[in-house]
């Protein structure tokens, strides 16, 4: 198939690799003319992944209209803050038949829309596929063995990218609930960024066990009151990208949570990553979603305010520790 990949960050060149290693052909999207070059020259992104080389021709495009002329599927693989701009400079450019394939994982802060809404408002009439799971691009464009899951509205088009896209390094099984894929594709990088700064601190296993396990409470709790299967968080999108992001050195969101508990700034930290910490601006779009919900997160509450609002992680730590004594399980997601 015809595919144009849009980002050249680390997971916009691991799936531009893995695609075009099976033998589709490859549009590939880079707004940096260094990065491009690096790519054309040298077979590599060493900037953002380096050590993993193509293998096989690709296109290169500095001009988005370019990229998507007569392509089938179109991979989003730009921030969550970059969507909406993207897709309103294809507007009327791209066919009706072209298949979305998102790989970012946000909520919008504007609209506090997942992509799956932003897509569908500017266009409505593009198929689109959620691709989450756990899956660092580091180890995806190493060929290290990964399994991630695709959700659509219409689950033909999940079944569609499941065939297009799997290879024997890169299981792909399909999930109906493109919600509960969402949500915890975006939820977890913000229990990623508090495990952080729980290692930042210097605090143990027995900190992290229970940040992650009462992240995912919280985020089963806003997927259920969105309408999510709350099954989803037991799959891959949930614990399986929660275990990942929250243990590896890989996961922006991690390292940038260690530099803000070690006592750098959220700019210093996000600087020193590199990258774009999807889970900062998820903090904050989360924290809006939960009150106009009026769901209670305390885990996302207080990381809000050691983001935003300046208070010592410390103090967040104590407060959450001596909240009032409650029941584990407050509400039952499987009745």
């Amino acid at each position: 198939m015809k595919i144009a990949v849009a980002g050249g960050g680390s997971w916009g060149t691991a799936m531009a690799r893995l695609l075009s290693n099976i033998n589709h052909e490859i549009n590939f999207y880079i707004r940096n003319e260094m990065t491009r070059l690096d790519i054309k020259n040298n077979r590599e992104n060493s900037k953002y992944l380096p050590g993993s080389k193509f293998s096989k021709e690709i296109n290169l495009y500095e001009n988005v209209e370019d990229a998507i002329k007569d392509i089938e599927i179109l991979v989003l693989a730009v921030p969550t803050s970059a969507v909406r701009p993207l897709l309103n400079s294809i507007k009327g450019k791209l066919s009706k038949n072209v298949i979305i394939v998102n790989l970012s994982k946000g909520i919008e802060v504007e609209s506090l829309d997942r992509i799956s809404e932003v897509s569908e408002e500017i266009l409505p009439d593009n198929p689109f596929v959620a691709l989450s799971g756990p899956s660092h691009a580091e180890e995806v464009g190493n060929d290290i063995p990964t399994t991630v899951v695709v959700s659509s509205k219409d689950i033909k088009y999940a079944n569609i990218i499941q065939n297009e896209f799997s290879t024997d390094k890169f299981r792909i099984y399909t999930n109906a609930d493109l919600i509960g894929v969402e949500i915890g594709g975006a939820l977890k990088n913000i229990i990623a960024l508090a495990a952080g700064i729980s290692d930042g601190l210097k605090f143990g296993d027995n900190t992290k066990a229970a940040l992650m396990t009462r992240g995912m409470y919280e985020m089963s709790k806003m997927g259920l009151a969105l309408g999510a299967n709350p099954h989803t968080f037991n799959g891959l999108s949930g614990m399986g990208d929660l275990i990942v992001t929250c243990t590896s050195m890989h996961s922006r969101n991690r390292r940038a949570g260690i530099l803000i508990g070690e006592g750098k700034s959220v700019e210093e930290a996000s600087k020193e990553v590199g990258q774009i910490v999807e889970g900062i601006k998820t903090t904050k779009s989360a924290h809006m979603l939960a009150q106009k919900l009026n769901i209670e997160m305390p885990i996302t509450e207080k990381l809000y305010e050691v983001l935003y609002e300046g208070k010592d992680p410390q103090e967040a730590v104590k407060i959450l520790m001596t909240r009032e004594k409650k029941e584990e399980i407050e509400q039952n997601f499987f009745q």
